[in-house]
This record gives structure tokens, sequence and C-alpha cells, in this order.
């Protein structure tokens, strides 16, 4: 029992000794030095003295010799992210959230995919660096054209965005019955903006057509200034697979341009392959693949089509729906083979100025885009409804989105109700509301049309 004393005192003896070596300069220390090792024959005396040396010493080590701060060791393993390379590589890969009111109200998994927080603001991001990139590898577009394109205001804005990304310029035509705002961020984001009243695609001055002509006459200037400027006699070469037209009157931002590519969001298939490529995948990837549904309403049918085409090909049993707003014809043309009622010629109908108050989706033609979809069926939406569910989703989850984003989720909410509890279902958040004020959030806008929300649940849902 001695001996086993003996030990502890000799070991307190070295480690106090040991602790009392560091350098130091100032009085404290050497009083603290002087509380070094003492012998004692009570054990509990040796240990208090050593605790108080021991705290002393180190105490007073970090307070004049230890300058840098005490760190947490740090997982080496874990890889750090890597910045992204500029705008364009920040889009896509958006998150995939729960839809924490409409999965309680449903009993089914509602997941939304906040295609909304793109640099550009929307789903059409994805669709505007496609074509571009595509146009660029092709010929089509060379750094200093212009980029032309007849738009609602989503993927007019999302192509103002990044087309300055690759050298170009942007010019949108956009019906002026679209949200000013729309018109607005476009123009603030440099592109130049040619606002028209609305009409039939059939007819010459369709904003469609009309951005069709403005990338021609880019061309056409294109290769006459390089007419102008051509050296030993040689012809200019074609430019975008146009030729020199007659001398003509050109809009001013033609200027200065070496050409144009008419961007053609509705048959340009790259549309499609952008959701096919990017958008199907991310969506089969966050899912682990399982999931029951899928649910969009469609514009130029690009969204709908290459994600439905992904993911019935991974697996044949998901299920994938179409919900079509007021005005359009996709409903009947899912459900009943036809696009009108038999009185109606397809492709002649004349749209309402008013159809819809939601924006960027429906249409009354099938276009190359849409008709690569694989669809399970189809569901009417109102705009009631839509009104109703922006509302309902800002008050319960804090969701503040577009007309289409809304429309969306009634479609998930309908395709919910005819499934029944159990199921996972996906839709797409196309854009946020801060480009839909004007109308869609209007309050005077809406109960001018008889739209003023009144529902405190999902009341308003009719399946």
């Amino acid at each position: 029992m001695n001996s086993r004393n003996n030990q502890t005192r000799h070991s307190w003896h070295q480690l106090t000794g040991l602790v009392l070596r560091f350098p130091c300069s100032s009085r404290s220390c050497d009083r603290a030095a002087t509380m070094a090792p003492v012998r004692s024959t009570t054990g509990s005396v040796v240990v208090a003295t050593a605790a108080i040396s021991i705290s002393m010493a180190v105490f007073y080590y970090f307070l004049f010799f230890k300058k840098t701060p005490l760190t947490l060791p740090s997982n080496n393993n874990k890889k750090k992210k890597k910045p992204r390379n500029g705008v364009v590589d920040a889009i896509g890969n958006t998150p995939l959230i729960h839809i924490n009111s409409l999965s309680e109200a449903t009993g089914c998994e509602i997941l939304g995919k906040c295609e909304f927080l793109n640099p550009g603001g929307s789903v059409k991001d994805r669709v505007a660096v496609k074509i571009i990139e595509e146009a660029m590898e092709s010929g089509g577009l060379a750094p200093g054209g212009v980029v032309t394109e007849g738009s609602a205001g989503s993927t007019a804005i999302s192509l103002a965005t990044v087309a300055p990304a690759y050298g170009c310029k942007c010019h949108v035509v956009i019906p002026d019955d679209a949200a000013i705002e729309k018109s607005q961020i476009i123009e603030a984001l440099g592109a130049t903006v040619e606002r028209v009243r609305p009409v039939s695609i059939t007819h010459k001055d369709h904003f469609v057509n009309i951005a069709r002509r403005r990338a021609l006459e880019a061309n056409e200037l294109a290769a006459k200034n390089k007419k102008a400027s051509r050296v030993d006699g040689k012809d200019p070469d074609r430019m975008n697979g146009y030729t020199l037209d007659q001398e003509k009157e050109h809009p001013g931002f033609l200027n200065h341009c070496s050409g144009g590519f008419f961007a053609d969001q509705f048959e340009n298939l790259a549309n499609f392959r952008a959701h096919y490529e990017g958008t199907g995948p991310e969506i089969w990837e966050q899912t682990g693949g399982s999931l029951d549904a899928f649910v969009a309403a469609a514009g130029t049918g690009g969204t709908v089509a290459g994600v439905s085409q992904f993911l019935q090909e991974k697996n044949p049993k998901i299920k994938c729906f179409l919900i079509d707003p007021p005005g359009s014809g996709l409903f009947n043309k899912v459900t009943r083979g036809v696009m009108y009622n038999k009185e109606e010629a397809e492709g002649k109908r004349l749209k309402n100025p008013f159809d819809t108050i939601t924006e960027g989706i429906g249409i009354n033609r099938l276009t190359q885009n849409f008709m690569m979809a694989k669809l399970d069926g189809a569901f009417r939406g109102t705009d009631k409804e839509a009104v109703e569910m922006s509302r309902f989703l800002l008050r319960n989850d804090g969701l503040f989105l577009g007309s289409s984003s809304a429309m969306n989720c009634v479609g998930a909410v309908k395709v919910a109700k005819t499934l029944g509890p159990g199921h996972t279902i996906v839709t797409i958040l196309c854009d946020s509301g801060m480009r839909h004020l004007s109308k869609f959030y209007n309050a005077e806008y809406l109960s001018q049309h008889g739209l003023t929300p009144t529902a405190t649940g999902l009341e308003f849902i009719r399946v």
C-alpha cells in the first residue's frame, strides 16, 4: 500500500514538473511555479496541489503563448463542392420538395420540383440553354448573333438571361396581354421586346410568326453587310441557311449582329431533349425511382413530353397525366383523340383574348414537342382552381407560385384523389408569383373576372 502511494506521488511530481517547464516571463507564472510539486504524506494534499498546478500552468500557457484559436478536427474525407462555372452551370439540379399541405390533405406524398430556383427564375432556363447550345453546335448561331423568340414570358426571360453568356443578343416578340412585368424584366436583362396583339397562330402576325421573320431579317441584314465588305469579288457565305433577299427596312435592334436564329420553342425538339436528358433523370434520381405518377400542364409540351417519356422508359408502371387550362384543346386530344369539337376545324380556331388567366400553358394545336409525350390521361383545370390553389399554398406552405405552377398543383391533387392515398406524385413548380403580380395576384383584376379567392381548404378541387 505504501509503495503504491509513493508511486502515485512520484507520478504527480513528474506530471506537474513537466507542465511547469513551459517558458514564462511573468511574475504570475513565477508564482504558479512556486506551487509546483510539494512532498506530503497526505495523498489528498498532493492531488489537490497537483490539480491546481496543472490548471494554472495550462491557463497561463494559453494566455501568453498560444495565439492560434482552437479548431475542431476536420473531416478530410468530405469532398469540397466545386463552384459552378457561371450562370449556365447553375441551371438545373433543382430541389424536389415535399408539399406538406397537399400531402396531408390527400394522404399521398406530393412532391414539387422547384424550377423557380433556376437563375432565370423558371423551368424554361433549361430549354434556353439547350436551344442555344444546339444552335451553336450546328452552326445556326454564332457569337454576335441574335436569338429571336415568340414567348408569353418565361422562355423569353430565360433566353435573355443566358444569351449574353454565349456572346449573343436576344429579341422577343410577346403578346400584349401578357403580364407587363414580364416584358419589363426582359428589357431589364438587355433584350429588346416587341409587344403585339394576340391573334391565331395561322395569322402572319402571330407573335411566333413575327419572331420567325425577325430571325430571317437578321440573316438578310448580316448577308447584306457581308456583301458590302466582300473581298476579291467572292459572294458571301450562306448565313444560318438563308441568303440575301431584296433590300428592305430592318428594325434597329438588328444592326451590328452577325445573323439571327429563331429559337422556335414550340417545334424545336431541343426543348423536349432538355427535359428528357435533364429534368426527367433528376426526378428519377431524387425519388430513387420510387414514384407512382407525374402530372404537368403543357404549353410547348416540352416538359411533359421529356419527363413522361424518360420516366416511362425507366418504369412503364409510372402514370403520366396532363392538366389542361381553359381554352386549350389538349384535354380533348388526350382523352378523345380530337383537338376540338366536330364543328371546329383543327388549327383554325381563333383564341379568345381571355380564355384563361394562366400564362404559358394551354394551346390549340399539336406541337412537335407535345407529340413526344407518353400520357395515360388528362384532367381539366379551371382558373378558379388555379387562383384558389395559389392562395392555399401561400397560406399553408409559404409557397409563392405562378399561375402554371398553381395549375400543376391542382393537377397533382386531382391525380391523388383519382389514385387514392399512399401514392407518390411529382409535379413541376415552374416559376414564382413574382412575374404574375399585375394579373394573377391583382385583387382588382381577379374581381373583374369573378375569380376572387374565397376557399379556406381544398373544397374548390373538382375531379
